[in-house]
């Protein structure tokens, strides 16, 4: 079912230049903000301490947060923890407190706001564990891309493998980027969500690929460009209402879901958008940049026997 109907192919491929321009500054532009500026990486991976407390009514999180800040622990996460009464809080390491002392300090204040308040659990995540956890996150990027590049090969031929690649890294590079600059806390959530956006856009990629494939055996007079165009354009309206609902979910996520879901949601949002636009701008422009042709897709049809006339 189509609710939008495109009566002519949209000339996509003719804005590639142009396109090619601004997904080489961005690209820059985030290589620039992740070197100079770095990742605000969170309490996964350079370590902290983990709290669990609990209160004899609903947790107050805003409240929480006030003490926290009041201690000049502003970079804290607090969030619900199994019900609505439990809290789990990350606290990054702090020179002035030792492990013991930063949870002692902490419960304290947080009793004389609320003197319900009781510990669950106490855990200190060291920065070897977080280190090992980036080093980790980062060879998943790598299998990850490693994979996609094997399977468009292997599905279509070694000009889409690399055009998806390029795309794919192209997206994850920017969203590190909008981190970067921003410094928005990167943590394990944001790290999935880089990881669901790469299969995210890899989908979308497969999907015009697909189509373009399609196109090369049916349109076999047309010049590549128009091959794209047309491939791009009939996949438009599968794109809006695909994209369109799952953002509504990430919309909801991104305005109702807290601070622990927010940067998860954030991630996801850049990760759509810039999806969309480099499975069309990027990746097709990278297919005519390669050099890509009906011989690359087509197999060649087998000859059929010739007939001797001799009679079995």
């Amino acid at each position: 079912m189509e609710f939008f109907r495109f009566s002519r192919d949209i000339p996509f491929m003719d804005w590639r230049r142009s396109a090619a321009v601004i997904s080489i500054l961005a690209f820059i532009l985030s290589v620039f903000f992740i070197a100079t500026r770095g990742l605000n990486l969170g309490v996964d991976f350079t370590g902290g301490t983990v709290l669990e407390v609990s209160y004899e009514q609903t947790a107050d999180l805003n409240n929480i947060r006030e003490v926290l800040a009041g201690m000049n622990m502003s970079d804290a996460t607090v969030q619900n923890f199994g019900t609505s009464r439990d809290v789990m809080i990350r606290l990054p390491i702090m020179s002035e407190y030792s492990s013991a002392q930063l949870s002692e300090a902490v419960l304290d204040a947080l009793r004389e706001a609320d003197s319900t308040t009781e510990m669950r659990r106490v855990e200190f995540v060291g920065p070897q564990v977080g280190q090992e956890l980036l080093e980790n996150g980062a060879l998943a990027l790598l299998f990850v891309s490693l994979g996609i590049v094997a399977y468009l090969a292997v599905r279509f031929e070694w000009k889409f493998g690399i055009a998806g690649i390029i795309a794919n890294l192209h997206d994850v590079i920017i969203i590190l980027g909008f981190f970067a600059f921003f410094q928005w806390e990167f943590s394990l959530t944001v790290l999935a969500a880089v990881l669901a956006v790469l299969g995210y856009s890899v989908n979308e990629s497969v999907v015009i690929f697909d189509r373009i494939r399609e196109n090369f055996r049916k349109l076999r007079k047309v010049p590549v460009k128009q091959v794209i165009n047309n491939a791009i354009t009939r996949t438009m309206a599968r794109t809006i209402m695909t994209h369109g609902s799952t953002q509504m979910v990430i919309i909801s996520m991104l305005l109702f879901g807290g601070e622990v879901l927010y940067y998860f949601a954030l991630a996801l949002t850049i990760g759509i958008w810039f999806g969309i636009y480099s499975s069309i701008m990027v990746a097709s422009s990278i297919l005519i940049l390669l050099g890509v042709k009906r011989e690359d897709l087509l197999q060649q049809e087998e000859k059929k026997p010739e007939n001797d006339g001799a009679v079995v």
